[in-house]
């Protein structure tokens, strides 16, 4: 079974892990509360892929602080 969007290309958006775990975990909780998606169609169902399309269509950035 292939996952999508894959973790290689959203690796190529966010350099971390953690960071992509974590800011898909946020987005999806914010999602819970009120559905506003920032792409047209979502094809994940579940909130924390369509968080994770966001971040691959580079709807959903991080940005690093230091």
């Amino acid at each position: 079974m292939m996952l999508e969007p894959s973790v290689d290309n959203l690796l190529k958006k966010v350099n971390s892990k953690y960071a992509l775990v974590t800011v898909s975990a946020k987005r999806a909780r914010e999602l819970h509360e009120k559905e506003n998606h920032m792409i047209e169609e979502p094809k994940s169902r579940k909130l924390v892929g369509v968080a994770l399309e966001e971040i691959l269509d580079e709807k959903l950035t991080v940005d690093y602080q230091d």
